[in-house]
């Protein structure tokens, strides 16, 4: 009798920090695979709000429920490749708007040259999330009523910490 390989795929990105939109992406698409790595990658580029280590635990603090779901780390890799390394047939992208969508068709092409075995697999988010970015989000924080504007774009134990840190951090420069 013939083995079936588990349906794996990847879904990647920084996740600084997880969003209400990379969580509807990881709840849609651990729905369709056997299981799902979530892949937060290192871009040496980007500067980055929060720590490899604090992005994992948000993550694994948002997709407890989902116990088809693994958060790994990679960097230096094209994700292609890296998606090859672990074993998943697919990668998952979002699309939220149209240059999101020319921008993901280019990598795919590109995926498909170098791993033609590995296919891409889109998914729309919702309206009422489609515009949740983390840069977004982290450019509303401090004004006036900032709480009150980020806790719609963001996981319960995301915003949580959001707030812990920035609460920490303005007591200790108001302590000094």
């Amino acid at each position: 009798m013939k083995t079936i390989p588990p349906r794996r795929a990847v879904y990647a990105g920084s996740f600084d920090p997880p969003t209400l939109g990379h969580l509807w992406m990881i709840k849609e698409a651990q729905a369709l695979f056997d299981e799902l790595v979530v892949a937060i990658g290192i871009n040496p580029e980007k500067r980055n709000t929060y720590t490899i280590d604090e992005r994992r635990a948000m993550l694994e603090a948002i997709t407890g429920d989902f116990p088809n779901v693994r958060i790994c780390v990679f960097e230096n890799r094209f994700l292609v490749r890296y998606a090859r390394e672990i074993g998943a047939g697919f990668i998952v992208r979002g699309i939220r708007s149209a240059a999101d969508y020319e921008y993901e068709r280019s990598m795919r092409y590109i995926n498909s040259d170098l791993a033609p075995e590995i296919s891409t697999v889109f998914l729309m988010p919702p309206r009422e999330i489609a515009e949740v970015s983390s840069t977004m989000v982290k450019g509303l924080v401090g004004p006036d009523g900032w709480r009150d504007m980020i806790r719609r774009y963001l996981p319960e134990a995301v915003y949580d910490k959001i707030v812990r840190d920035h609460d920490k951090t303005a007591n200790d420069g108001a302590s000094r």
